[in-house]
């Protein structure tokens, strides 16, 4: 097996370095490099460290022959074209929890300087005033905040808050009814908070749909006099409808850490009187960057070593230790989904993947994403479990997943079930000794078969005399059957034989198979 290498493009702790160098991963710290420079050497690399400098684009995908993983530390990925990335078939990885600590502390460190207007206070004071009863603030304890985002940086907020004292009410369309419950706060819609909030937190991704999520006709809505504070993503707030809010006293105080563009250089919110700004401060502290540069480096080299996968934006999680146990199921998925895109190719139109036994108390994810791999297969060269679902998407394929609790016939099972325009067919395969890959079913005629390398999937008449003619005639062309397998509906119906040879079949022998009595279907296979 080749020496994974990994890219450094953006300045990080070296301990990211030495992490990758002790897991046995070539990597080079190459800082920055020009969006064309970095095309121009991505190529070798199979994996892509980055903070928010480097910007994964289209081209430098495109670039990035043999790139597998990208993985951001930090928690921010709007600066990797995710559908680009996905499109590929590369992994990215964020690191949400390194810091998460930090990035809370610092929207809480901007809630108590806007309530007792510090910056305003220190640079009075500096200048040798002593204007005392010019800042008077406002207490924290017993005020509202109103949290927009209660994932973890959030939720973290909203601990530090009750700890204030505060009562808390969240908008947040993933946040369960149970977990608003754990974390103490209520879970209240949009209007709610902005009509009820003193202060207003926000911790979202920069999404379609939570872009200027504090609009202007969102602004006007708002407590008159609330504070607002945004540690999370520049593009959540509509800074000009901001600034009018600020010089009308809507608004009585704003602290910004992001904005819609960086570097803020420049801002009409720049000298408002109420507003605070710091330079996307939120992860930067010694902390935080080892923390990031640690979670990124293992996480990176889980996945590259032994294929586990954490905090990954495009694909299900697979812990390293999930990954041994779990790859012979994937083996087995893989060609389960490969048979049928091969058999069935364009007519498939939905996809149902059940498990049942040992299979049924594994992360059944993985074994779905395997077999949409083997699927789609059919379709693209550069198919893989990262990419797969993405393609089957676009194919309008319907995906369900199934799990059985009960025992069956083996001690474990995964079957595949694809919708076609004549109706449902189905495969089936088992693990042999727990590692063998073993097909037990094809479309309903029981076989007990090893996909490997070039085969033959043939459907004939049951009747004497076939088997010889099959033999003959790969004989007569110079193939060698390695195994045979042979299974039938009833005697006289219907008979399917999966056949392996060395080598490739040519199409002039798959037309001389077809044309021998009885044959109904002959497909050349490859696993």
């Amino acid at each position: 097996m080749t020496q994974p290498k990994v890219l450094i493009s953006d300045k990080m702790d070296p301990k990211a370095a030495a992490i990758f160098r002790e897991r046995g991963i070539q990597v080079d710290e190459i800082t920055g490099k020009t969006p064309d420079e970095l095309a121009a050497i991505i190529g070798d690399y199979d994996g892509l460290a980055i903070r928010s400098s480097t910007k994964v684009t289209p081209k430098i995908l495109a670039a990035a022959t043999r790139l597998k993983v990208v993985g951001r530390a930090g928690i921010g990925v709007d600066n990797v074209d995710i559908p680009a990335a996905t499109a590929r078939g590369v992994v990215v990885m964020n690191t949400p929890f390194g810091n998460s600590i930090t990035t809370a502390e610092h929207a809480i460190a901007l809630m108590f300087a806007l309530a007792r207007q510090l910056p305003e206070a220190d640079a009075s004071t500096q200048a040798g005033k002593w204007e005392k009863n010019r800042f008077m603030g406002v207490e924290l304890t017993a005020k509202t905040l109103g949290l927009i985002g209660a994932g973890n940086i959030g939720s973290i907020v909203a601990s530090r808050a009750l700890g204030l004292k505060m009562k808390v009410i969240a908008f947040d369309p993933f946040l369960t009814p149970e977990r608003a419950l754990e974390m103490g706060v209520e879970k209240v819609e949009l209007d709610d908070l902005l009509r009820r909030a003193d202060f207003i937190t926000l911790h979202t991704p920069l999404t379609d749909q939570t872009r200027n999520i504090l609009s202007r006709e969102a602004l006007a809505k708002t407590k008159h006099g609330v504070r607002i504070i945004n540690c999370a993503r520049g593009g959540l707030i509509d800074e000009a409808a901001l600034k009018d809010a600020l010089d009308s006293g809507q608004v009585a105080g704003a602290a910004l850490d992001v904005f819609e563009t960086e570097p803020a250089t420049a801002s009409p919110l720049f000298g408002t009187p109420g507003f605070i700004s710091t330079p996307h401060l939120g992860a930067s502290t010694s902390e935080a960057q080892v923390n990031v540069a640690i979670q990124v480096a293992e996480q990176m080299s889980d996945f590259l070593i032994a294929g586990g996968v954490t905090n990954a934006i495009n694909m299900p999680s697979l812990s390293a230790e999930e990954a041994p146990r779990l790859k012979p199921y994937m083996t087995l998925a893989e060609k389960l989904g490969r048979l049928v895109g091969q058999v069935l190719g364009d007519t498939v139109r939905s996809v149902a993947i059940e498990v049942e036994g040992a299979a049924a108390e594994l992360n059944q994810k993985p074994i779905t994403g395997a077999v949409l791999a083997g699927l789609m297969g059919t379709y693209s060269q550069t198919v893989n479990m990262v990419n797969a679902p993405f393609l089957a998407k676009e194919r309008g394929l319907d995906v369900r997943e199934v799990r059985h609790e009960r025992e069956g016939d083996y001690h474990t099972l995964v079957r595949v079930t694809v919708g076609t325009d004549a109706g449902e067919r189905t495969v089936a395969g088992t693990l042999f000794g727990n590692s063998g890959p073993r097909l037990v079913d094809i479309f309903g005629v029981p076989v007990e078969a090893e996909l490997s390398g070039a085969m033959l999937y043939i459907v004939n008449n049951d009747a004497p005399g076939f088997i010889g003619k099959l033999g003959t005639t790969l004989g007569s062309a110079g193939l060698n059957i390695a195994t045979f397998n042979l299974g039938r509906r009833a005697a006289g119906g219907e008979a399917v034989a999966l056949v392996a040879v060395d080598e490739p079949v040519p199409a002039p022998v798959v037309q001389q198979l077809c044309a021998l009595e009885g044959v109904r279907e002959v497909v050349p296979l490859t696993f």
